[in-house]
């Protein structure tokens, strides 16, 4: 169990630092605050539209754009459904270029720390 958490704990360490290397890129800053507005949009959107509280939107928000999907909320409305389509194709574009960008940074930080490579041989190792 304390190996679980310990796990877990390093994870959200590496998510963080990713986060703060992103954040000191323009572009990174960017991917960031786009993913942000999608997520309030679609909170808001699904919220007013739907009918649901903030909390179970912003959840159906995530759940979807992370193509999670568990369906214990889906929109029932025409407006919805149609607005959840685009939702999902534009959002996933989106979301898959911020995870796109965490993971280049995290190698980044990889190469730099080992020093005697760059990133690009580190990242074209990995594909």
């Amino acid at each position: 169990m304390a190996a679980a958490i310990l796990g877990a704990f390093s994870l959200l360490v590496v998510f963080f630092r990713g986060l703060k290397d992103l954040f000191s890129d323009r572009v990174g800053r960017a991917i960031f605050l786009m993913v942000v507005l999608l997520i309030l949009i679609g909170t808001i959107f699904f919220s007013i539209v739907e009918g649901w509280s903030l909390v179970d939107s912003f959840y159906f928000s995530v759940v979807t754009l992370t193509t999670v999907g568990y369906g214990d909320f889906h929109p029932e409305t025409t407006l919805g459904k149609l607005v959840t389509t685009v939702y999902i194709f534009l959002g996933l574009s989106i979301i898959a270029t911020f995870a796109s960008s965490l993971a280049k940074t995290h190698a980044e930080r990889i190469a730099a720390k080992h020093g005697s490579r760059n990133a690009n041989d580190q990242v074209s190792d990995v594909k």
